[in-house]
Protein backbone atom coordinates (compact mmCIF):
# COMPACT_ATOMS: atom_id res chain seq x y z
CA UNK A 1 0.00 0.00 0.00
CA UNK A 2 2.99 2.32 -0.55
CA UNK A 3 1.07 4.24 -3.24
CA UNK A 4 -1.70 5.08 -0.77
CA UNK A 5 0.73 6.01 2.01
CA UNK A 6 2.71 8.42 -0.15
CA UNK A 7 -0.47 9.92 -1.57
CA UNK A 8 -1.67 10.59 1.97
CA UNK A 9 1.68 12.13 2.87
CA UNK A 10 1.47 14.45 -0.15
CA UNK A 11 -2.11 15.47 0.61
CA UNK A 12 -1.41 16.22 4.26
CA UNK A 13 1.70 18.24 3.43
CA UNK A 14 -0.49 20.29 1.07
CA UNK A 15 -2.99 20.97 3.84
CA UNK A 16 -0.23 21.86 6.30
CA UNK A 17 1.30 24.33 3.82
CA UNK A 18 -2.01 25.99 2.94
CA UNK A 19 -2.84 26.36 6.63
CA UNK A 20 0.22 28.60 7.03
CA UNK A 21 -0.76 31.09 4.31
CA UNK A 22 -1.78 34.50 5.73
CA UNK A 23 -5.43 35.32 5.05
CA UNK A 24 -4.54 38.48 3.12
CA UNK A 25 -2.39 36.58 0.61
CA UNK A 26 -5.07 34.43 -1.02
CA UNK A 27 -5.85 36.96 -3.76
CA UNK A 28 -2.19 37.62 -4.50
CA UNK A 29 -0.08 36.20 -7.33
CA UNK A 30 0.02 32.43 -7.75
CA UNK A 31 1.42 30.91 -10.93
CA UNK A 32 1.11 32.30 -14.45
CA UNK A 33 -2.50 33.42 -15.01
CA UNK A 34 -3.62 31.96 -11.69
CA UNK A 35 -3.89 33.97 -8.51
CA UNK A 36 -2.96 32.10 -5.35
CA UNK A 37 -6.51 30.86 -4.71
CA UNK A 38 -6.68 29.41 -8.23
CA UNK A 39 -3.28 27.72 -7.79
CA UNK A 40 -4.41 26.20 -4.50
CA UNK A 41 -7.70 25.19 -6.12
CA UNK A 42 -5.90 23.56 -9.03
CA UNK A 43 -3.76 21.63 -6.57
CA UNK A 44 -6.89 20.41 -4.79
CA UNK A 45 -7.86 18.70 -8.04
CA UNK A 46 -5.27 16.04 -7.18
CA UNK A 47 -7.87 14.95 -4.63
CA UNK A 48 -10.99 15.72 -6.62
CA UNK A 49 -9.94 13.73 -9.68
CA UNK A 50 -9.21 10.64 -7.59
CA UNK A 51 -12.69 10.78 -6.08
CA UNK A 52 -14.31 11.44 -9.47
CA UNK A 53 -12.44 8.71 -11.32
CA UNK A 54 -13.24 6.14 -8.64
CA UNK A 55 -16.82 6.49 -9.88
CA UNK A 56 -15.72 5.74 -13.47
CA UNK A 57 -14.64 2.11 -13.85
CA UNK A 58 -12.60 1.16 -16.92
CA UNK A 59 -12.96 -2.01 -18.94
CA UNK A 60 -9.32 -2.33 -19.95
CA UNK A 61 -5.88 -1.21 -18.78
CA UNK A 62 -4.48 1.26 -21.31
CA UNK A 63 -1.71 2.64 -19.09
CA UNK A 64 0.50 0.46 -16.90
CA UNK A 65 2.98 2.96 -15.39
CA UNK A 66 2.75 6.54 -14.06
CA UNK A 67 5.30 7.76 -16.63
CA UNK A 68 3.24 6.29 -19.45
CA UNK A 69 0.25 8.22 -18.15
CA UNK A 70 2.11 11.51 -18.65
CA UNK A 71 3.35 10.48 -22.07
CA UNK A 72 -0.16 9.46 -23.16
CA UNK A 73 -1.95 12.59 -21.95
CA UNK A 74 0.57 15.09 -23.34
CA UNK A 75 -1.18 15.33 -26.71
CA UNK A 76 -4.61 15.33 -25.11
CA UNK A 77 -3.65 18.22 -22.84
CA UNK A 78 -2.14 20.20 -25.72
CA UNK A 79 -5.45 19.91 -27.56
CA UNK A 80 -7.46 20.97 -24.51
CA UNK A 81 -6.17 24.55 -24.68
CA UNK A 82 -4.41 26.61 -22.03
CA UNK A 83 -7.43 28.79 -21.31
CA UNK A 84 -9.59 25.80 -20.42
CA UNK A 85 -6.95 24.57 -17.98
CA UNK A 86 -6.62 28.02 -16.44
CA UNK A 87 -10.39 28.31 -16.01
CA UNK A 88 -10.63 24.90 -14.32
CA UNK A 89 -8.08 26.08 -11.79
CA UNK A 90 -10.01 29.29 -11.18
CA UNK A 91 -13.24 27.37 -10.72
CA UNK A 92 -11.55 24.95 -8.33
CA UNK A 93 -10.37 27.97 -6.35
CA UNK A 94 -13.88 29.37 -6.19
CA UNK A 95 -15.19 25.97 -5.14
CA UNK A 96 -13.03 26.12 -2.02
CA UNK A 97 -15.62 28.57 -0.69
CA UNK A 98 -15.48 30.95 2.24
CA UNK A 99 -13.58 28.54 4.48
CA UNK A 100 -11.01 26.98 2.14
CA UNK A 101 -8.99 25.41 4.94
CA UNK A 102 -11.99 23.46 6.20
CA UNK A 103 -12.98 22.55 2.65
CA UNK A 104 -9.51 21.14 2.00
CA UNK A 105 -9.43 19.24 5.29
CA UNK A 106 -12.85 17.73 4.60
CA UNK A 107 -11.85 16.84 1.05
CA UNK A 108 -8.70 15.08 2.21
CA UNK A 109 -10.53 12.99 4.79
CA UNK A 110 -13.27 12.04 2.32
CA UNK A 111 -10.91 11.06 -0.48
CA UNK A 112 -8.51 9.15 1.77
CA UNK A 113 -11.49 7.24 3.11
CA UNK A 114 -12.60 6.40 -0.41
CA UNK A 115 -9.11 5.27 -1.40
CA UNK A 116 -8.75 3.13 1.73
CA UNK A 117 -11.74 0.97 0.84
CA UNK A 118 -11.37 1.03 -2.95
CA UNK A 119 -8.65 -1.57 -3.40
CA UNK A 120 -6.86 -1.19 -6.72
CA UNK A 121 -9.60 -0.93 -9.35
CA UNK A 122 -9.28 -0.05 -13.00
CA UNK A 123 -10.48 3.54 -13.38
CA UNK A 124 -11.14 5.68 -16.43
CA UNK A 125 -9.16 8.93 -16.22
CA UNK A 126 -8.69 11.93 -18.49
CA UNK A 127 -9.03 11.01 -22.13
CA UNK A 128 -10.89 7.84 -21.17
CA UNK A 129 -7.66 5.98 -20.45
CA UNK A 130 -7.94 2.90 -18.22
CA UNK A 131 -5.41 2.77 -15.39
CA UNK A 132 -5.10 1.06 -12.01
CA UNK A 133 -5.77 3.33 -9.04
CA UNK A 134 -2.37 2.55 -7.51
CA UNK A 135 -0.72 3.47 -10.81
CA UNK A 136 -2.66 6.74 -10.97
CA UNK A 137 -1.92 7.83 -7.37
CA UNK A 138 1.81 8.50 -8.02
CA UNK A 139 0.78 11.00 -10.71
CA UNK A 140 -1.23 12.84 -8.06
CA UNK A 141 1.75 12.76 -5.71
CA UNK A 142 3.78 14.33 -8.51
CA UNK A 143 1.17 17.07 -8.96
CA UNK A 144 1.04 17.75 -5.23
CA UNK A 145 4.83 17.93 -5.04
CA UNK A 146 5.24 20.34 -7.94
CA UNK A 147 2.37 22.61 -6.97
CA UNK A 148 3.19 22.62 -3.27
CA UNK A 149 6.56 24.02 -4.27
CA UNK A 150 4.76 26.53 -6.51
CA UNK A 151 2.60 27.62 -3.57
CA UNK A 152 5.59 27.96 -1.27
CA UNK A 153 7.44 30.00 -3.90
CA UNK A 154 4.44 32.28 -4.46
CA UNK A 155 3.97 32.94 -0.75
CA UNK A 156 7.61 33.02 0.34
CA UNK A 157 6.92 30.37 2.97
CA UNK A 158 9.68 27.98 3.94
CA UNK A 159 8.65 24.49 2.96
CA UNK A 160 10.18 21.06 2.46
CA UNK A 161 8.40 18.16 0.84
CA UNK A 162 8.19 14.95 2.89
CA UNK A 163 11.02 12.62 1.90
CA UNK A 164 8.72 9.95 0.47
CA UNK A 165 6.88 12.51 -1.67
CA UNK A 166 10.07 14.16 -2.91
CA UNK A 167 11.63 10.80 -3.82
CA UNK A 168 8.57 9.51 -5.65
CA UNK A 169 8.05 12.74 -7.60
CA UNK A 170 11.71 13.09 -8.55
CA UNK A 171 12.02 9.49 -9.69
CA UNK A 172 8.84 9.84 -11.73
CA UNK A 173 10.15 13.02 -13.36
CA UNK A 174 13.29 11.13 -14.42
CA UNK A 175 11.23 8.23 -15.78
CA UNK A 176 9.02 10.60 -17.77
CA UNK A 177 12.12 12.21 -19.24
CA UNK A 178 13.54 8.85 -20.30
CA UNK A 179 10.25 7.67 -21.81
CA UNK A 180 9.78 10.89 -23.78
CA UNK A 181 13.33 11.09 -25.11
CA UNK A 182 14.67 13.75 -22.75
CA UNK A 183 16.63 11.48 -20.44
CA UNK A 184 20.07 12.31 -21.85
CA UNK A 185 19.53 16.04 -21.32
CA UNK A 186 18.29 15.50 -17.78
CA UNK A 187 21.12 13.16 -16.77
CA UNK A 188 23.72 15.48 -18.28
CA UNK A 189 22.34 18.38 -16.25
CA UNK A 190 22.02 16.39 -13.03
CA UNK A 191 25.67 15.40 -13.23
CA UNK A 192 26.87 18.95 -13.87
CA UNK A 193 27.87 18.47 -17.50
CA UNK A 194 25.53 21.06 -19.02
CA UNK A 195 22.62 23.29 -18.10
CA UNK A 196 19.06 22.58 -19.13
CA UNK A 197 17.40 25.05 -21.49
CA UNK A 198 15.01 27.49 -19.75
CA UNK A 199 12.05 25.84 -21.49
CA UNK A 200 12.97 22.26 -20.48
CA UNK A 201 10.16 20.34 -18.79
CA UNK A 202 9.27 16.68 -18.46
CA UNK A 203 5.54 17.49 -18.66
Amino acid sequence: MAAVSTFESAARSYADLVRRIPADRWDGPGLGDWDLRALIGHTSRSLITVSTYLQSPAQREDVSTPQEYYARIAEYMSNTGAEAIVERGRQAGRDLGDDPLQTIDDLIERVLGEVEIAGDPLIAVIGGLGIRLHTYLPTRVFEFAVHNLDIARATGLSFALPDDVLEEATVLAARIAVLTGRGNDLLTALTGRAALSPSFSVV
